[in-house]
C-alpha cells in the first residue's frame, strides 16, 4: 500500500471525482455536499492498493476553535474513509500517521468530529474525547451544541486545553463540528 499527501489543488479533477467517489461508496451515500465541501482546501493523505487503486483517504483542513478565552489554530480532521472492501487491514490508521504528523507540526491543535464507530480507533491513537460543552460560533452568535457531546476529539499538542471547559468551534455551512 502506498499512501501520499497532497493539498487539494493539486489533486485535480480527475483525482477530485475518484476522491469523491470513494467517500460516496465509504458513507454509503451518506456524505452529503456540505461534507464534500468540509474535506476541501486542505491537505489530503491518500491511500492505494498495490494496483493503484483509490482505498483509503483523511483530509487536514484549518480551522479556529475557541478555547480559554484565546483562538486556537485547528488542524481539523475530516472525511476519513476505508474502502468497504479494505476494510481491517490498517489503512485508517495510515492515512491518519501523515494527517496527525502535519496536525503536530503545524497547529496549536488537532480536533474531530468521530461516529461512534471509530470512537476506540482515535482514543488508541492519543485522541482525547472532549468532555465539556461544545458550541458554535453562528450568524446569529454563539450556540450551544449539545448533540455533539461524546464525538468530538482533540489531539492535544502545545496548548493547555481543559477538557470538561467550553469549546466554540468557528461557522461552517452544514454540520458544523
Amino acid at each position: 500500500m502506498d499512501v501520499t499527501v497532497v493539498h487539494t489543488a493539486d489533486l485535480g479533477p480527475d483525482g477530485r471525482g475518484e476522491l469523491r467517489d470513494l467517500l460516496d461508496l465509504s458513507y454509503a451515500g451518506d456524505f452529503e455536499p456540505a461534507d464534500w465541501e468540509h474535506a476541501l482546501g486542505g491537505m489530503h493523505a491518500l491511500a492505494r492498493d498495490d494496483d493503484g487503486t483509490l482505498v483509503g483517504h483523511a483530509a487536514l483542513v484549518a480551522r479556529h476553535l475557541l478555547h480559554g478565552g484565546r483562538a486556537l489554530r485547528a488542524g481539523y480532521v475530516e472525511a476519513v474513509a476505508v474502502h468497504p472492501e479494505h476494510r481491517r487491514r490498517g489503512i485508517a490508521g495510515a492515512v491518519m500517521d501523515p494527517v496527525e504528523r502535519l496536525a503536530r507540526g503545524g497547529y496549536d491543535v488537532g480536533a474531530l468530529g468521530s461516529s461512534e464507530m471509530a470512537l476506540s480507533f482515535y482514543a488508541a491513537r492519543g485522541w482525547r474525547l472532549w468532555r465539556g460543552p461544545l458550541f458554535a460560533l453562528t450568524p446569529s452568535g454563539i450556540v450551544e451544541t449539545p448533540d455533539e457531546r461524546g464525538g468530538i476529539h482533540v489531539l492535544p499538542l502545545d496548548v493547555p486545553l481543559d477538557l470538561d471547559g467550553d469549546l466554540t468551534c468557528d461557522w461552517r455551512d452544514g454540520d458544523v463540528w
